[in-house]
C-alpha cells in the first residue's frame, strides 16, 4: 500500500462513484470545559431498531454507536476546543486547510518551522485519535499525513486529561470522521494559486444495506513546500508533491454492534530549499570550488506514512459499551543529499533512512453502574521496530579540527531497535450532586523501547456548574511520556570522531521518559446565549523534560532531555455567534523553561552545556504571547471571512537567551455558492493569505537544537472550486 500513487486511487474512486451514481438516482471554534458524558444506555434504549431495514437500520445503528463511543472516552476536567464542519468551512481555505493550520486556531498553540505545532509550551508531543483509536505517531518530517477533508469534527483536548489518555499528552487531536449515517454524497474540489500551488481532491461516502463507506484522495503540488530559508517571495528549489488517501468500510453486526476497517496513506516528497551566496568551506578532489553554486544544490526528502485499523464496537446492553481495535502503522523518512554540494559546504553528505513499524491493540470499555457512577477502563499494547541505514561521506580532520584530506570516505551507520509500550487504566465518573462531577482514576504504563521505564499515574478531574451559565473545572494529572523510537547511539556519535561531521561533545546518554505533574483550572461563562468567554490557567512541573535537536546537516531530528522543566501559562478565549455573524478571539501567555542537558549532549557545544547546567533557559519553542482571531459573515450565498495569527517570536541566540521579532499574519476569503441549470450547485472560493505581505522570520538558525533559518510565507492568492454531488 505504501507505493500506491494518487492517480490509481482517484481512478478507483471515480469508477466506484460512477457505479453508485448509476445504481442510485435518488460556525466559529468553540471552547468548552469538558462535561460529563451522557449515558449511552439512555440513547440505546430510545433508539429502537424495531421495523428498521436496509439504509434505515444502518443509520439508526450508526447514530447509537456514535453516541456510545463518546461514552467510552470522557473529557471531564480537561479543556476542549472544538472545530465542527462549519468552523472548518469558515477558514480561508476551508476543507483544503492543512490539519496543523486548523489546530493553530486554538488557544495556546504556537507555530514552528516544518509544520510543527507546540501546545502549551510543549515540543510536539501531540496524540492523534481517529474515531477514538490512537494512531501511532509518525516520524519527524515536513508534511502532514492526515487530510482535513475527511473530518466532521476536530477536538483539541489539553490540560489535565482523564486516565484513558496517555503517552503524548500536550494535546490530544480527537478526529471524528464523516458520519456513517448519511445518504450517498461527496464532492470534487480544486485549488490553485501563488507559487504554482495546485491541489485536487475527491471524496464520497454513503450507506448500502448494512454497510457504510467513505473514501477520499488528494494530490498537492507547490513550489513552497518547506519554509523559505530566505525572506524572498519565491524559494529556490522548494518543490513538493503530496498524495493522501483515507477511507473506511463499516458493517453493522446485529442491532448494537459494528465492525469497521479504516486506513490512511500519505506519500510526500520535498526538495530542500537552497540558500544563495554560500561560500564553500571544504575542498573536494577534482572539484573547483568556484564552480559550485549554492543555488543549484539538489537535496531532497521523501516521507511515507500508512496506517490500518480494524475495530469492533458494541453496546450489548443499556449500560455497557466497549471498543476493541487492532492497529498498524508504517512510517519512514528518506533524506538524499547533494553528493557534491553538501560535502563542499557542510563537510558531510549523508543519505539517511529511518523507519518505524508499529503494531498493537487498544481496548476501552464503560459500564454505567448506577445513576451516580460510570466505571471505565482499558488496555493499550504497542510493539515497535525501528531501523535506520545511514551512509555519510565525510573528510578526515587533524588534531585541530582542520580538514586533512580532500578525498571523502563513507561511514555506514545502521541501527536496529525493537520494544513495546504497555498501558492500562481504570477510572470512575462520580455524579456527586447535580452540579458537581468528579472523574478520578489511575493508569499504569511501561516502555521497553529506547528506555526501560514505568510509572503509576493518578488522575483527577472536577467539573462544577456554578450556575446555568457558568462552569468551573479543575484537574490534576501525573504524566509519563516515553521518548520517540528514533535513536542516535553512542556508536553513531563515536563513528564520526576525527571527521568533518564530528560532534562538538562526545557525551550521549540514552534518552529518558518524561515525567510530569500537571495542574489545570479554569471556567467558562455564557454572557448571553450567543456570547461566551473562558479563562484557563495551567502549571506543569517536569522531570527529564523532552525536546528535539538536529543531528548533522540533514533535516532529521532526534530527542534529548533536560533534567528539569517547568511550564506555566494562562489562556483567554471568547466567541460570539449570532445570525449570520461568527467571531472568536484567543490570547495565550506562556513560559517554558528547562535546566541541564542530561541526554543527547552531542547536539550542543560545551559552553551551552555548561550554561544550561546552572541556569534555567527558555526552550527553543517558547513563545511568550500568541493570539488567534477570526470573523465570518454570511450574506445569502456569499460568505466573507478573515483570520489573524499573532506571535511574539520564538527563541533565538546563545542558549535561547533572545527571541525573534513579533509578527502578525492576516488571511481573508470570500466563498460564493451558485446554483446553475447546467452544473447544479458549486462553490467558488477566493483566498488571500498574508494579505499585508508581512515579512517575518520563524527561525533564524540560532538557539538550542535549531539548525537552519525559516521565514513565513509571503502574500499569496488562491482560487478554489468545489462541486458537491
Amino acid at each position: 500500500m505504501r507505493n500506491v500513487k494518487l492517480k490509481t486511487v482517484v481512478a478507483a474512486i471515480a469508477s466506484v462513484m460512477a457505479a453508485y451514481a448509476q445504481a442510485d438516482d435518488s460556525a466559529v471554534p468553540q471552547l468548552a470545559d469538558a462535561s460529563p458524558a451522557q449515558s449511552a444506555g439512555t440513547s440505546a434504549a430510545s433508539d429502537s431498531n424495531a421495523g428498521a431495514t436496509g439504509d434505515q437500520r444502518i443509520t439508526v445503528v450508526a447514530k447509537k454507536l456514535d453516541k456510545a463511543r463518546s461514552q467510552l472516552l470522557p473529557e471531564t476536567g480537561s479543556t476542549v476546543y472544538r472545530f465542527d464542519e462549519s468552523d472548518i468551512a469558515n477558514l480561508p481555505l476551508g476543507q483544503d486547510t492543512p490539519m496543523n493550520q486548523v489546530i493553530l486556531q486554538a488557544p495556546g498553540v504556537v507555530q514552528d518551522s516544518y509544520g510543527q505545532l507546540h501546545v502549551r509550551g510543549d515540543h510536539a508531543n501531540l496524540q492523534y485519535r481517529i474515531d477514538g483509536v490512537i494512531i501511532p505517531e509518525a516520524m519527524t518530517g515536513f508534511g502532514q499525513s492526515l487530510d482535513t477533508r475527511f473530518t466532521s469534527q476536530i477536538n483539541l483536548l489539553t490540560g489535565a486529561l482523564p486516565a484513558e489518555y496517555g503517552y503524548r499528552t500536550a494535546g490530544v487531536v480527537d478526529i471524528h470522521t464523516k458520519p456513517q449515517d448519511r445518504a450517498f454524497t461527496g464532492d470534487v474540489s480544486a485549488v490553485g494559486g501563488s507559487n504554482q500551488y495546485g491541489e485536487g481532491g475527491v471524496q464520497f461516502g454513503g450507506t448500502s444495506g448494512d454497510w457504510s463507506y467513505y473514501l477520499s484522495g488528494s494530490y498537492l503540488t507547490d513550489n513552497l513546500g518547506i519554509e523559505n530559508p530566505i525572506s524572498t517571495r519565491n524559494a529556490l528549489h522548494d518543490h513538493t508533491t503530496q498524495e493522501k488517501s483515507f477511507g473506511y468500510l463499516s458493517h453493522a453486526v446485529g442491532d448494537a454492534s459494528r465492525l469497521t476497517f479504516m486506513y490512511g496513506v500519505s506519500n510526500n516528497s520535498f526538495q530542500i530549499p537552497d540558500v544563495p551566496g554560500q561560500t564553500p568551506n571544504y575542498t573536494l578532489t577534482g572539484v573547483d570550488p568556484s564552480t559550485i553554486d549554492s543555488t543549484q544544490l539538489n537535496a531532497h526528502q521523501n516521507e511515507q506514512n500508512q496506517f490500518q485499523v480494524l475495530s469492533f464496537q458494541s453496546s450489548p446492553s443499556d449500560s455497557v459499551n466497549y471498543q476493541v481495535s487492532l492497529f498498524h502503522r508504517l512510517t519512514d523518512v528518506n533524506y538524499y543529499p547533494d553528493p557534491v554540494g553538501d560535502l563542499v559546504f557542510n563537510g558531510v553528505a549523508a543519505t539517511i533512512y529511518r523507519k518505524v513499524d508499529s503494531t498493537g491493540v487498544q481496548a476501552d470499555f464503560s459500564d454505567r453502574l448506577n445513576e451516580a457512577h460510570i466505571l471505565r477502563g482499558g488496555l493499550f499494547l504497542e510493539h515497535e521496530r525501528f531501523g535506520s541505514d545511514n551512509r555519510s561521506s565525510v573528510f578526515t580532520v587533524d588534531a585541530n579540527g582542520n580538514q586533512s584530506s580532500s578525498t571523502p570516505f563513507t561511514i555506514y551507520d545502521p541501527e536496529r531497535l525493537a520494544g513495546s509500550t504497555v498501558g492500562a487504566y481504570v477510572q470512575d465518573e462520580w455524579q456527586i450532586t447535580k452540579a458537581l462531577v468528579m472523574n478520578y482514576g489511575v493508569r499504569a504504563d511501561a516502555t521497553t523501547t529506547v528506555t526501560h521505564e514505568h510509572q503509576i499515574s493518578p488522575r483527577l478531574g472536577l467539573v462544577y456548574d456554578l450556575s446555568p451559565d457558568t462552569r468551573m473545572h479543575f484537574g490534576y494529572a501525573r504524566y509519563f511520556t516515553p521518548p520517540p523510537t528514533e535513536i542516535i547511539s553512542d556508536k553513531s556519535v563515536a563513528s564520526f570522531n576525527g571527521t568533518t561531521n564530528a560532534s562538538p561533545v562526545q557525551s550521549n546518554n540514552a534518552v529518558l521518559a518524561e515525567r510530569s505533574n500537571y495542574f489545570d483550572a479554569g471556567f467558562t461563562h455564557n454572557i448571553t446565549r450567543d456570547w461566551s468567554v473562558g479563562v484557563d490557567a495551567y502549571y506543569r512541573e517536569v522531570t527529564h523534560l523532552q525536546d528535539e535537536g538536529q543531528f548533522g546537516s540533514a533535516l532529521v531530528f532526534s530527542a534529548f532531555n533536560y533534567n528539569q522543566g517547568r511550564v506555566k501559562g494562562v489562556e483567554l478565549t471568547t466567541s460570539y455567534k449570532h445570525g449570520d455573524w461568527s467571531t472568536y478571539l484567543n490570547v495565550a501567555r506562556s513560559q517554558a523553561m528547562g535546566k541541564d542537558f542530561i541526554t543527547g549532549q552531542y547536539n550542543f557545544t560545551s559552553d551551552k552545556i555548561a550554561y544550561a547546567a546552572s541556569n534555567w533557559i527558555h526552550l527553543d519553542h517558547d513563545q511568550k504571547l500568541a493570539a488567534s482571531a477570526g470573523v465570518s459573515y454570511k450574506a445569502g450565498d456569499l460568505t466573507l471571512g478573515s483570520d489573524i495569527l499573532y506571535g511574539a517570536g520564538l527563541r533565538s541566540g546563545f542558549a535561547n537567551t533572545e527571541h525573534l521579532p513579533s509578527y502578525t499574519q492576516v488571511n481573508m476569503s470570500a466563498n460564493e455558492s451558485f446554483n446553475t441549470t447546467e452544473l447544479g450547485r458549486f462553490n467558488v472560493r477566493l483566498v488571500a493569505l498574508n494579505v499585508f505581505d508581512k515579512v517575518f522570520e520563524i527561525r533564524d538558525g540560532t538557539g538550542v537544537g535549531v539548525g537552519a533559518p525559516q521565514w513565513g510565507p509571503r502574500r499569496g492568492f488562491f482560487l478554489g472550486l468545489d462541486k458537491p454531488f
